[in-house]
């Protein structure tokens, strides 16, 4: 862990989340190996890329992947408190999610709020047989009953600091870090 002068605190470099992403994806091939056919369903926006990075393991092991984007604005819980409403992606899932084994994907997990409104989301396009959460940061903190199956880092922190992260598809390169949040 290193600690930058702007108070960047990092937990991951770039080998630490490609360490991470590789055993995430060997934990989905081992534990769906009889499985023909997986989806990977990223969270936009961070969640898009982590999915996405997965899919590419688990193809290069020679799995079946389907791969889709959901956004999960319309389901927040929080949105009647926002003054800037973020900016409508629209859900992209082009492929049948009826007795599939899905697996939603996020950059972080800390409250379960954002897993809450995924899984309704993705719910709104079919039945799946089973839905599992893959996150590459499991932070402590749930304030609802979700936790994920598949995770590369789990931290405790406290609730001034938020966990960030970077991937090489949309921002250059990897890292996971933490930094400042004010408490509202």
């Amino acid at each position: 862990m290193t600690q930058s002068p702007d108070k960047l605190r990092q937990l991951l470099d770039a080998a630490g989340v490609v360490r991470c992403l590789d055993e995430i994806a060997a934990a989905i091939d081992e534990r769906w190996k009889n499985e023909s056919r997986i989806a990977l369903v990223g969270v936009y926006r961070r969640g898009v890329p982590f999915a996405r990075a997965l899919a590419e393991r688990l193809i290069a092991r020679g799995r079946e992947v389907d791969f889709g984007k959901i956004d999960i604005t319309q389901y927040r819980d929080d949105l009647q408190t926002m003054t800037v409403v973020p900016k409508l992606e629209g859900s992209d899932l082009d492929f049948d999610l009826e007795d599939a084994v899905v697996i939603l994907c996020d950059e972080v997990i800390y409250t379960g709020r954002t897993s809450r409104a995924a899984l309704e989301e993705l719910l709104d396009f079919g039945r799946p047989r089973c839905v599992q959460f893959a996150v590459l940061v499991d932070r402590a903190g749930r304030e609802l009953p979700y936790q994920p199956d598949y995770a590369g880092l789990r931290v405790d922190l406290p609730s001034e600091e938020r966990v960030s992260v970077r991937f090489v598809d949309g921002d250059g390169y990897d890292e996971v870090f933490v930094r400042p949040w004010p408490v509202k």
